[in-house]
């Protein structure tokens, strides 16, 4: 299933200088494709410091999805907490085991 989840991304165009400037863009996961979801607290800290965009709220969380992309993979921080990026990626469903 592909999901539409908002990137938190390091704005080349603009990091001109030594400051670094960050921005939201969208991006389209494969769910299967998920190995791990972790909570990025590099981010959150950004966040708080008030290093990130303006019109971000304080109390936002930010997730670090892993993707497999055969011998290599691929990580990629978006917005939202891992319990909120599980769902959205419909992986919190229950598995049932079929009796044979």
């Amino acid at each position: 299933m592909i999901v539409k989840l908002t990137e938190i991304i390091r704005d080349k165009n603009l990091s001109e200088s030594k400051q670094c400037f960050y921005a939201l863009k969208e991006v389209f996961v494969n769910s299967e494709h998920v190995v791990c979801l972790r909570e990025d607290v590099v981010f959150a800290k950004l966040l708080t410091e008030g290093q990130l965009m303006d019109d971000l709220d304080p109390r936002q969380s930010f997730t670090k999805v892993y993707l497999n992309r055969g011998q290599s993979g691929i990580d990629v921080t978006v917005v939202g907490s891992p319990d909120t990026i599980q769902e959205k990626l419909g992986l919190n469903k229950q598995q049932q085991l079929l009796k044979g």
